[in-house]
């Protein structure tokens, strides 16, 4: 008899923990227990690396051919979301006077001889690398001036005020990159459309930080101007290969010229 009730009991439990709504039930298995009394673990929660992660998913930049987050050494998965947008001012940052230095380069080896550049009394001249030390006085200081004049409006519009725990952050609305400047009126006003046009900007300035980087290697080790290396590569490849037709037809080599023979 004892023992039909027991049975009987352990139904009605099942049966009324069956017929509990599913919030009642819900309520029962966050508290760690079922209605039989068996422990339920908890549910898995959102890990800051995912949340990170969810972020630098949704922000431009993010294309073919890493369709998804390029993170090969898992920065993002140790990182918190504070780090992460400034991490992302920086690049957009770096990029973008990368593009500029990578412009400059080229245009100041052109032009050092133009008579409209700042060149007047013919100092500056060779590769771009040594043009910092050539330039006289009276440009730095208003460079320096404008400088100082573009960098204290971006922190005042995208920095948050230094306190204790907020030292060295981005302000909780600021959008990385996005300092509203737009003279020409380019940035679309569609999500999408502008989307992808700050893609472009990031994937430029990302070329343009490689780029900048070979352009200083380069004039390092062989002391020559950009198209200056490029062309006598040219010059070289063309060389070469004239001498094996000339090698195939029974021709006379044409020698390299000595400036070349190193290249």
């Amino acid at each position: 008899m004892a023992l039909t009730m027991r049975m009987l009991n352990g139904k009605s439990s099942v049966v009324a923990g069956a017929a509990l709504p599913a919030s009642r039930r819900a309520v029962i298995a966050r508290v760690g227990k079922t209605m039989s009394g068996k422990e339920v673990p908890p549910p898995p929660e959102a890990s800051a690396g995912d949340e990170v992660y969810e972020y630098l998913k949704s922000c431009p930049g993010v294309s073919a051919p890493f369709e998804n987050v390029f993170d090969p050494a898992g920065l993002a998965r140790t990182s918190n979301l504070r780090d992460i947008k400034r991490w992302r001012e920086s690049e957009i940052t770096h990029g973008r006077v990368s593009m500029l230095a990578a412009l400059g380069f080229i245009v100041g080896e052109q032009l050092q001889d133009f008579p409209l550049f700042f060149n007047f009394d013919g100092r500056v001249q060779g590769p771009a690398i040594y043009h910092f030390q050539q330039i006289g006085q009276g440009f730095w200081e208003p460079l320096l001036i404008a400088i100082g004049v573009a960098e204290s409006y971006r922190v005042a519009v995208g920095w948050a005020t230094p306190t204790g725990t907020g030292f060295n952050a981005l302000k909780d609305e600021y959008e990385p990159g996005y300092l509203g400047f737009d003279p020409l009126n380019l940035l679309p006003e569609d999500a999408a459309a502008r989307k992808e046009l700050q893609t472009k900007e990031i994937n430029n300035g990302r070329l343009a930080m490689i780029t900048i980087a070979a352009f200083v290697a380069q004039e390092l080790v062989e002391q020559t101007e950009i198209f200056e290396h490029l062309f006598l590569r040219f010059e070289k490849e063309a060389i070469l290969e004239l001498d094996d037709i000339e090698r195939d037809i029974g021709l006379p080599i044409t020698p390299l010229p000595e400036e070349l023979k190193n290249l």
